[in-house]
């Protein structure tokens, strides 16, 4: 009897774990769960990769303070990150940009890839692609936000956070949800409009080039160049709403909203101080963005999905 009831007991277990194996397959291979490794993947790559300049982009748009001067170009902000903080203190907030970009663009992916099986969008025209890549940087962007504070904060070497979670604590403690959400309004202003816009580029630019004139090894390279075109040309229109992000990521209780920003930034740099960080983050944003696409568009059809 305890035999018999021995084997039916781990016939029970045999059969659950050959389900939870099946289970398990079957959401690896979704192609949902490719999409999301793949971005991830890309993700990982860019971030690390374009951190530095980032980090530049966050200190020249920073409010001014003393000690700081408010004409210092890229150059000059370089140069006093090497000698204040030495070359590891080009990749502060890595750890930040990391957690906020390597699920982000992984979710952006994966929402991406359904919203096109869901409308049946595969050959989106210019409006149908600028809709499928703002809807999907707004679900993913948005779940991002407290993150995306504590990296900016991060970046601009004004906060001595010990840690994301640390830092996400501190923040809720000290300014509560304001300031885990300090900033949506320009973050999606910039964010939104900018996938949006980068998607229609990217894709138009691709049907241009014609990929049957190019061997399989200079593929991803002409991908690439149509990331960069596409790249410089959404950044270029977002890079005020990232100028005022910045601003009331950093300083949440000093301004009141986007408008008070708005004047805040004219009354201090002129319309300029809207282009400010705007060679650092057009270079960031356009390499980023291009590698992310192009490893995307690889690893997908490594996994058999291109």
């Amino acid at each position: 009897m305890t035999n018999t009831y021995t084997i039916e007991k781990d016939g029970h277990v045999l059969r659950l774990k050959l389900a939870c194996k099946d289970r398990m397959d079957s959401i690896i291979s979704s192609p949902l769960c490719k999409s999301f490794i793949a971005g991830s993947v890309s993700g990982t790559c860019s971030t690390i990769l374009f951190q530095p300049l980032d980090l530049l982009k966050t200190k020249l748009q920073a409010p001014i303070t003393v000690g700081h001067h408010g004409n210092s170009g890229i150059i000059q902000t370089f140069i006093r990150v090497l000698r204040n903080e030495k070359f590891l203190g080009l990749w502060r907030g890595v750890v930040p940009s990391i957690t906020r970009c390597v699920p982000g663009v992984g979710m952006y992916f994966c929402t991406l890839s359904w919203l096109k099986t869901t409308t049946g969008f595969t050959d989106p025209t210019p409006l149908q692609a600028v809709s499928l890549g703002a809807c999907s940087r707004f679900i993913a962007g948005i779940s991002l936000i407290p993150v995306t504070v504590v990296k900016t904060r991060f970046e601009s070497g004004r906060f001595n956070y010990k840690g994301v979670f640390q830092a996400l604590k501190v923040i809720y403690t000290m300014e509560g949800r304001r300031g885990l959400f300090s900033g949506t309004t320009a973050t999606l202003m910039r964010d939104i409009p900018f996938s949006g816009l980068y998607l229609m580029f990217y894709i138009q630019t691709k049907k241009y080039v014609s990929s049957e004139e190019y061997s399989n090894r200079a593929i991803p390279v002409v991908h690439f160049g149509c990331g960069i075109i596409a790249g410089v040309l959404a950044s270029g229109f977002t890079q005020p709403a990232d100028v005022i992000k910045t601003h009331m990521q950093l300083y949440p209780n000093k301004y009141n909203g986007v408008f008070h920003v708005v004047k805040a930034i004219i009354q201090m740099h002129g319309p300029y101080g809207f282009l400010r960080g705007m060679l650092p983050r057009c270079l960031r944003r356009t390499l980023m963005a291009a590698m992310a696409w192009t490893v995307y568009e690889q690893a997908m059809k490594k996994f058999g999905m291109k």
